[in-house]
């Protein structure tokens, strides 16, 4: 087992609850939160990944000893005492950072001279020579932090600071350093936006720091991979080659990672800015992946899918006066509300009385330093219900959205719907249906789908084609919000947006926002939750509401299988329709707490009704029980890291549906169901099967549009 060290990584103030969570993620053990940093503990491998991959920590420390302060004398003696032969060569060079004070040590210069003399003398006994200072590019640094009668002393792993990545280049006035920047964007849920594939915008972007943090963070970049030197590098303990295997894993990671980036753009209205940030970008390599457009705050648009837009306005400390900034603050203010309903905004501020003037109430404030200026991280997410009322500029600007939108073309977007909910909804007021789909891309031009969840509406922009400008899809996304609320006389705090992209992996069962809220909808007898703003779907699959009635028909006296069972909505109407018992089983903890609460909104309990965690695919093959009905429902793709191998439903399907078929009890019935919109069912590799396909049967009237939503058969053991 390879040794433990104890490691201290520092941070900016107010940035060490996400370091935590940072070198938690990284493995780290032992991880306890400090003032001013995080200690943690772990072998080599840990230091060299804090270094390399932390974005947010200042410098990561090996502690060494903690050893007696109390006067100057037993800081020497103390020092002295530690074996430097093993960390230090004789003929290397030397630097002491001194943080701290006491009643007896009054100065950090002085505080650094005795323990450059201990280690100097201890060498120079052993080997005859002594290491010289090199305060600027020393071979080695050692780090002293006092505190009241006590020292810890540290090798500094990091050598430059870590927010020195190694592309900044230019600079403009009042930079924000980089690892403050990518705190702020972990804070304002960056990763999970970039994942959904959300946009990126800075407005203010001065020399580039947030959006090359940010595509950093989309590309699963280590933020030190640009590094040209690094502290541990004139330390004896260091082990190259286990850093070269880490560095290449972290290149190999970062090569994939460039392909999934979705798009970033910073705005500047000084051509110099946009000049810098154009240059750091290219030092990072980055420099084709991100765009820099030169423009005023007002004439910022959204380029692409709504994402995240980040802002670090001047604030009155450092830059112009009152007013001016007030100007400043307003004009963001109005952008956001005008042109960016449906995103999030994070705003980081040393003046949180101008924030005020943007019109907008903050969801979350987290309070951070700015160096030595305490600042406020406003967070919004951009609705209408987050409006405040200033002086009326949001009335005006709600009403100005509209007519721009009508101008534009969206009247017909806006018959076609009030067109549907006459129709349909005089159908699903007969059917008792409160949850259907009312718009699925019937104009071409907006491409989204509209559904209605009672009295709540979700809007998924199905995510346009290479050769469409993102622009013009931006500028479409901003009419269809802007009349759907007008259209179905919905308030805009009753209006979910999403935006539809093949997910990866874990993507599916990850949180794309973090509202919490929670709404209880009905289907027939059953009574079941959806959630329409945190996950990619919103746990009840609405082309599937006739095959859930018939499931619900045909379960009576019997024993129901459901396999990946999502949030369990076909176990509920299982149960409710009579069956003798239920099973549930998904991979997904996630999905399956969300299934538990269903049963247990429909007062479904007891031991005839269990939810299980398993891998569907392997269970199958291992359970020895016997059901009289199963619903199997299988993802399209998946490439879980929590599953073995891959998943895809075309090349699969044939050996997954024998298995289960293989659990079906005498006169049995299995339906499977497919959303795969070119699946073809291979009847060859299923002989011995009895298969009847239901797909036009079980096809809702809202889904006619769109015949090919998903396939249904029934299979059953032949004769």
């Amino acid at each position: 087992m390879p040794p433990s060290f104890a490691y201290f990584a520092t941070a900016p103030k107010g940035v060490e609850p996400i370091l935590e969570q940072e070198l938690i993620g990284l493995g780290a053990g032992s991880v306890r939160q400090r003032k001013g940093g995080v200690a943690f503990e772990g072998d080599l491998a840990t230091g060299y990944g804090a270094c390399l991959w932390s974005r947010t920590a200042s410098r990561v420390l090996l502690v060494l000893a903690h050893v007696p302060a109390d006067s100057a004398g037993a800081l020497y003696e103390a020092v002295v005492e530690l074996p430097w032969e093993e960390h230090l060569s004789p003929d290397a060079t030397l630097a002491i950072d001194f943080v701290g004070r006491s009643p007896t040590i009054t100065h950090s210069g002085f505080g650094a001279q005795k323990v450059k003399d201990a280690i100097v003398d201890r060498l120079r006994a052993r080997a005859g020579r002594r290491p010289s200072v090199d305060l600027q590019y020393p071979d080695l640094r050692i780090n002293v932090h006092l505190a009241g009668d006590r020292a810890a002393i540290a090798v500094d792993l990091s050598g430059e600071a870590l927010h020195r990545r190694g592309y900044r280049d230019e600079t403009v006035a009042a930079p924000l350093k980089e690892n403050l920047a990518a705190a702020l964007l972990l804070k304002a849920g960056w990763p999970q936006l970039a994942r959904a594939g959300g946009t990126f915008l800075d407005p203010m972007c001065g020399s580039g720091t947030f959006p090359i943090e940010a595509a950093l963070i989309a590309a699963d970049r280590a933020p030190g991979l640009l590094r040209p030197r690094w502290g541990f590098e004139g330390w004896l303990g260091h082990v190259p080659a286990l850093w070269r295997r880490i560095l290449d894993e972290a290149r190999q990671r970062a090569a994939g990672g460039l392909e999934e980036l979705p798009l970033i753009v910073g705005g500047d209205e000084d051509a110099r800015a946009i000049r810098a940030a154009r240059a750091n970008a290219g030092g990072a390599g980055l420099g084709e992946r991100i765009r820099f457009e030169r423009r005023t705050l007002a004439q910022q648009t959204p380029a692409g899918p709504p994402g995240l837009v980040v802002v670090n306005p001047p604030y009155g400390e450092r830059l112009g006066d009152a007013q001016a900034l007030a100007a400043v603050y307003e004009t963001l203010g109005d952008l956001l509300k005008a042109r960016f309903s449906g995103w999030r905004a994070a705003v980081f501020t040393g003046s949180p009385d101008l924030g005020k003037r943007m019109g907008l109430r903050a969801q979350r404030r987290n309070q951070f330093y700015n160096g030595a200026i305490p600042c406020v991280l406003l967070q919004f997410d951009v609705q209408t219900e987050s409006f405040v009322d200033r002086d009326g500029l949001d009335r005006r600007a709600r009403e100005q959205a509209l007519e721009r939108a009508l101008a534009a073309g969206g009247e017909d977007f806006l018959n076609r719907l009030r067109k549907n909910r006459r129709s349909l909804g005089r159908w699903a007021q007969r059917e008792g249906i409160e949850c259907y789909r009312l718009y699925d891309a019937d104009i071409p031009e907006f491409a989204v789908a509209v559904d209605l969840y009672g009295p709540w509406v979700q809007v998924q922009e199905y995510a346009p084609p290479a050769n469409i400008d993102p622009a013009k899809a931006a500028h479409r996304l901003e009419q269809v919000l802007t009349l759907v609320p007008v259209a179905l006389d919905c308030p805009a705090d009753h209006l979910a947006v999403k935006v539809r992209r093949r997910q990866r992996g874990d993507a599916q069962y990850e949180r794309q926002a973090e509202r919490g809220q929670w709404h209880e909808v009905r289907e027939g007898p059953a009574r079941l939750l959806v959630n329409l703003w945190d996950y990619l779907d919103t746990g009840l699959f609405l082309d599937h509401r006739p095959t859930r009635a018939l499931i619900r028909e045909m379960a009576r006296g019997r024993d129901f299988l459901n396999l990946f069972c999502y949030t369990g909505a076909a176990t509920v109407h299982a149960a409710l329709g009579g069956a003798a018992s239920t099973l549930g089983v998904d991979l997904s903890s996630t999905y399956l707490d969300w299934a538990a609460r269903n049963l247990a909104l429909n007062g479904i309990a007891g031991p005839a009704h269990k939810l299980l965690r398993a891998d569907c695919r392997e269970w199958v093959k291992e359970c020895r029980g016997r059901f009289d009905l199963i619903f199997l429902d299988p993802p399209t793709f998946s490439a879980s890291k929590r599953m073995e191998g891959t998943w895809d439903v075309q090349r699969d399907h044939a050996g997954l549906i024998q298995d289960t078929a293989a659990l079906l009890a005498p006169g049995g019935t299995l339906i499977f169901s497919t959303n795969h919109r070119r699946f073809r069912l291979d009847h060859e590799a299923l002989p011995n099967l009895q298969i009847e396909d239901i797909s036009r049967q079980t096809l809702p009237a809202d889904f006619s549009r769109n015949p090919r939503i998903h396939q249904c058969f029934l299979v059953r053991k032949g004769a």
